[in-house]
């Protein structure tokens, strides 16, 4: 019976884990400059909510517009780049439609830009091939709940700062340093600002995603598989990724066969309903 139920409870997880890939091979061979342009999990840090910023359409707001009732996944770029930012926005849209949830329903989206002379033209641009990679149309529900903003220095440093995005600006091909060299993460913020998971590459995983909106939303969101699936998974911040608990998984496993020890022993003990006292 234990092994029958250790083997149900890890399957899943184990297989979870065998589809995971490793980030740390491609880290090990960045280039120097990418040196001041990592990512410091600023875990639980506010997001700086009064910070003005620009939508696609034009209009001034605030950061903290885009809060208050869901949780929000963030992503750092910049609009112009054709390079890695729109692998980036292209592995979030890809997972984000796997996960089983719904813009405006379980969480919204912040994009914003980390170079100031990016305009609302180009926000609304990028939030055109944005809404195509989810699959959504401009009139569909869930695209009111999508946002590209484009602000000043200061509150993109202040915004940077906050998410612990580090990025240097670089030459590009024709000697302008007009490009940018950076992490490519995305991050989950909770509804109330505060920064709780950073996911790390350009392929995420769906799993990954969902677990990091459910622990964000504080379990308001999600289903009995999902706590039992976040039970069994550690959020790994060095990692960027959810791994396998194997001690959580054992002690699952060593409950449910005390149980079932206790059930056969409870059966055991009754006696059968057709004996009689004479």
């Amino acid at each position: 019976m234990l092994a029958i139920l250790a083997f149900a409870i890890s399957a899943p997880a184990q297989q979870y884990a065998a589809d995971r890939k490793d980030l740390g091979a491609a880290a090990q061979n960045k280039p120097a400059y990418l040196a001041h342009a990592g990512i410091d999990q600023n875990l639980n840090h506010p997001l700086p909510l009064a910070d003005h910023f620009r939508d696609e359409a034009g209009n001034d707001t605030t950061l903290g517009t885009y809060f208050g009732k869901r949780p929000v996944v963030l992503a750092l770029v910049y609009f112009k780049c054709k390079m890695l930012c729109p692998q980036v926005l292209r592995g979030m849209a890809g997972s984000l439609k796997q996960t089983g949830f719904h813009p405006g329903h379980e969480y919204d989206i912040v994009v914003a830009s980390i170079d100031p002379s990016d305009t609302p033209a180009d926000a609304a641009e990028a939030r055109k091939e944005f809404l195509a990679k989810m699959g959504l149309a401009p009139t569909d529900s869930g695209a009111a709940n999508i946002h590209f903003l484009t602000g000043p220095q200061t509150s993109i440093n202040d915004l940077a700062a906050a998410t612990g995005f580090h990025y240097v600006r670089v030459p590009g091909p024709d000697g302008k340093m007009d490009q940018f060299a950076h992490s490519s993460v995305i991050m989950i913020a909770t509804p109330n600002g505060r920064m709780s998971k950073y996911l790390n590459g350009i392929d995420y995983q769906p799993r990954d995603v969902r677990l990091a909106l459910i622990e964000a939303s504080n379990d308001h969101i999600g289903t009995a598989t999902d706590a039992v699936l976040l039970y069994c998974c550690n959020y790994t911040p060095s990692e960027g990724r959810y791994t396998v608990s194997v001690l959580r998984i054992m002690g699952l496993a060593g409950m449910g066969s005390v149980l079932a020890l206790g059930t056969v022993l409870f059966m055991l003990g009754r006696k059968p309903g057709s004996q009689r006292t004479s």
